[in-house]
């Protein structure tokens, strides 16, 4: 058990999700944890799951000193520091996918039951009131809906109204546009334009600053008279102010409120209008996506704390997780392709210039820019590197970092990797691949073509194209108890310089290195270089 790394738990999340950190890690739960003895032993934790409340800034986590990962057991990350979590190295996971639906079908419930009254006439009817009259709705159907944000609820919710027979029209301009066609939506290419068309209107997008209040006094002006709105996103996208103005005047027909701009919501204006149906931020509140959340969270930390690559990182670049198992040897090949540049030179890097080509340029490629940063400077930082700040570390650093894609490889690996790192006095160009075992492979360095197993011990010397150069090299190696794995000589002209590198089963000491530069016809020391 001692050897256990350990979480706390600061806000209750499933039973299940509990059971699942007990089986890999020392569990602490202390729901509702002052913010002052958190504050007091949080350096004895190497994660940290929280939900909404928990301040997660840079207070805390500057005391946080084993701390690997913070956990949000739910979607919105307003509670975390992502910056300063990024700055100290610290992974910020949470759960995006575990409420999609529930949050989908609340929206579709206050939908529904805010156009036909249902809390109004079910308060006056258990108040004795048999009545029909003021409670009279408007169906659904044939009814234009416009949905702010086509991610996953927003385009979850548009599947479901479809088959109310509702036209679906949609305004996000983050999303591509085969995203419409897929859910059925006819793309708008401003807010106004949508709002002007809709019916009815529902958001779904994070808050930002630029989502803040982007429902306002000027677009109800140019909505339809009756528009009707749900928010079962996060308070204050639907400014509350231009809400409270539009029922009163009549130019909003109803409104579904979940979220508010200041939870917890008690004694809100809205609360006084009849047409106006409000919920206590139910979206993801249901069992089964209590259970997900739960779980979700805990396999996320479970994977950190491993050191695996987790989905749904958010100081990373979010990946399903086909893509993920399709790309994670590209990772690792990126990383070691980094780890070569300090283990040959020693003078500060001024840029790099990746090159990515082939069908690997089909996904996001962006992690594995970060896994080649973070090998790249492993070696030579004090702090710790990791995928989350090692583009950071660059940055800081001063190294520029271009990219580029190709459609196809101008060499005969059908995916390559190809970098030059770039310092005040010379040049130095790499390129990889993955061997038919999917292993990483180096299959150029320098202009000097390869296929280098980047595993474990590798020697690399430059030499004359010449005889008598690398039968002895090998024998001196075999003499020192060296034994080869593999052996490969590039040359680019006959008779000229060659590189040669050599795939050793165990480390070759600094003395054998020097003697191996006696021999004649070796240009330079050998290096010896370690993945």
């Amino acid at each position: 058990m001692e050897n256990r790394k350990k979480v706390i738990v600061t806000e209750r999340i499933a039973e299940e999700g509990l059971e699942l950190l007990r089986s890999e890690l020392e569990v602490d739960f202390r729901d509702g944890i002052s913010r002052e003895e958190l504050l007091s032993i949080i350096d004895q934790y190497d994660a940290l799951i929280v939900r909404s409340v928990t301040k997660v800034d840079e207070e805390l986590i500057s005391r946080a000193t084993r701390l690997k990962v913070v956990g949000r057991a739910g979607n919105g990350i307003d509670n975390i520091n992502v910056d300063v979590c990024t700055r100290y190295g610290v992974i910020v996971a949470n759960t995006p996918d575990s409420n999609t639906i529930s949050a989908a079908e609340q929206t579709i419930a206050l939908l529904l039951a805010s156009s036909r009254n249902t809390a109004w006439a079910n308060n006056v009817l258990k108040g004795g009131v048999w009545d029909r009259k003021p409670f009279r709705g408007v169906e659904l159907y044939e009814k234009t809906v416009g949905i702010v944000g086509l991610g996953r609820i927003g385009s979850m919710v548009a599947t479901r109204l479809k088959a109310f027979n509702m036209k679906v029209i949609a305004y996000d301009p983050y999303i591509a546009n085969e995203r419409f066609e897929r859910f059925g939506a006819e793309k708008k290419n401003t807010l106004e334009e949508l709002v002007r068309e809709a019916d009815f209107i529902t958001v779904h997008t994070p808050r930002t600053e630029e989502t803040m209040h982007m429902i306002n006094e000027e677009m109800f002006k140019i909505a339809k008279d009756g528009v009707r709105v749900v928010n079962c996103a996060r308070g204050g996208i639907i400014e509350e102010k231009a809400l409270l103005n539009g029922l009163k005047a009549g130019k909003i027909a109803s409104a579904g409120m979940d979220v508010y701009e200041k939870e917890p919501a008690i004694n809100n204006p809205l609360f006084q209008f009849n047409n106006v149906v409000c919920t206590p931020h139910l979206g993801a509140d249901t069992f089964e996506a209590q259970k997900r959340v739960g779980e979700n969270i805990a396999e996320q930390v479970i994977k950190a704390l491993k050191g695996d690559i987790v989905p749904n990182v958010v100081n990373l670049p979010t990946m399903l997780s086909e893509e993920l198992n399709y790309l994670r040897p590209y990772i690792t090949l990126a990383e070691k392709m980094g780890n070569f540049y300090y283990q040959l030179e020693k003078s500060p890097i001024t840029r790099v210039e990746i090159s990515y080509s082939g069908p690997i340029t089909r996904n996001e490629t962006e992690m594995l820019t970060v896994a080649f940063l973070k090998g790249l400077l492993q070696p030579v930082m004090s702090e710790k590197v990791n995928y989350v700040n090692a583009r950071l570390m660059a940055k800081d650093r001063g190294i520029k970092v271009y990219e580029s894609k190709h459609a196809q490889s101008n060499k005969r690996y059908k995916n390559v990797i190809a970098v030059s790192i770039y310092n005040h006095e010379h040049d130095l160009h790499i390129a990889g691949t993955l061997s038919r075992a999917r292993n990483p492979l180096l299959v150029e360095i320098n202009g000097y073509e390869t296929e280098t197993n980047l595993e474990g011990y590798v020697v690399m010397a430059e030499n004359i194209d010449k005889p008598r150069v690398i039968g002895p090299f090998a024998t001196m190696l075999g003499d020192e108890g060296v034994n080869i794995a593999s052996m490969k000589v590039a040359r680019q002209n006959r008779g000229e310089k060659a590189v040669m590198l050599v795939n050793v089963d165990n480390k070759v000491e600094e003395e054998v290195l020097k003697r191996l530069s006696s021999i004649d016809g070796i240009l330079n020391p050998p290096r010896l270089l370690h993945f």
